[in-house]
């Protein structure tokens, strides 16, 4: 009941790629590729009008010779990420619906193959892939979902299913295809229309006639969100800007810290402390409205 491209990598192993997952040299990389010639996050999967699309980030791709930075994905389509280095579509799964997750404090999300979900003091982090200190975990088996709660014995579960984790009561819940696509959010009390154009470690602010930096690595995380441009998981936003072996602690200390000066930044610049907001499950997104650019000059 998930959307997702088979993908058979140069090794010869096959893997499933869902909508929001990497390619790239990250540990997290649903589709991990340890070869130098390949960025941490090169390319993302993206669900686009009930098409699978791989979208360019920080590296390019060829499909039959033409660079790309962008192709819809179809059964057979080769993607050249480097010479000697190539994808191959094998399989492609787009259903009517998608099994999501919603709850106390979770807002609605699709769910990855495999997906954790750790109590976190008054929130529930929904974290993609497994975590082995998760206090529960949901997962794919090909013939269904089944569900792991805490020490319980796994069961299976499908749309309806209710579970409590800690205070929480959570339900699964199936969420159409065309509403599990990956839009820009919009809201009606946006501020003027803004201009962010990006320069990687400055991320200059037009609006109106005025003119605004952000700077260091509060900047850096509006460029990796403008880029990547879908809600993603605070750890792999974290270890593209911190590349290392951090515990999840301290890299998550460090992430808030920097999170704190990017929201006090935009307080002094009149913006959107929610600019960049965090939707209390773990993924963080820029909140762009309807009449906001972005142009990259990385």
């Amino acid at each position: 009941m998930h959307a997702h491209a088979r993908l058979v990598l140069p090794d010869g192993q096959v893997v499933d790629a869902r909508p929001g997952d990497f390619v790239g040299r990250l540990p997290s990389a649903a589709v991990r590729l340890n070869d130098p010639r390949i960025s941490e996050a090169h390319a993302l999967v993206s669900l686009r009008a009930r098409t699978l699309r791989l979208l360019a980030l920080r590296g390019r791709f060829a499909v039959g010779g033409v660079p790309l930075s962008e192709v819809t994905l179809e059964v057979g389509t080769v993607i050249q990420l480097a010479p000697g280095l190539a994808l191959t579509v094998l399989e492609l799964a787009l259903p009517d619906a998608v099994l999501g997750l919603e709850g106390d404090g979770v807002p609605r999300q699709t769910l990855a193959p495999v997906t954790s979900l750790r109590h976190n003091a008054d929130t529930i982090e929904v974290i993609p892939g497994f975590r082995p200190d998760a206090d529960a975990l949901i997962w794919s088996g090909g013939d269904g979902f089944r569900l792991r709660l805490g020490g319980e014995p796994e069961r299976p579960v499908d749309v309806g299913a209710r579970f409590a984790l800690a205070e929480h009561e959570l339900r699964l819940v199936a969420i159409p295809l065309t509403s599990a696509e990956v839009t820009a959010t919009q809201r009606e009390d946006l501020d003027a229309a803004l201009t962010l154009v990006l320069h990687y470690d400055s991320v200059h602010v037009h609006r109106g006639k005025t003119v605004a930096s952000i700077d260091g690595m509060p900047a850096r995380i509006v460029t990796e969100l403008a880029q990547i441009g879908v809600p993603v998981e605070w750890r792999t936003l974290a270890r593209l800007l911190w590349p290392g072996d951090q515990e999840d602690a301290a890299l998550r200390a460090r992430f808030d810290r920097t999170m704190t000066r990017l929201r006090k930044r935009l307080v002094e610049l009149g913006l959107r402390k929610d600019l960049v907001r965090t939707d209390g499950g773990g993924r963080c997104e820029l909140l762009l409205g309807p009449e906001d650019r972005v142009r990259d000059e990385t």
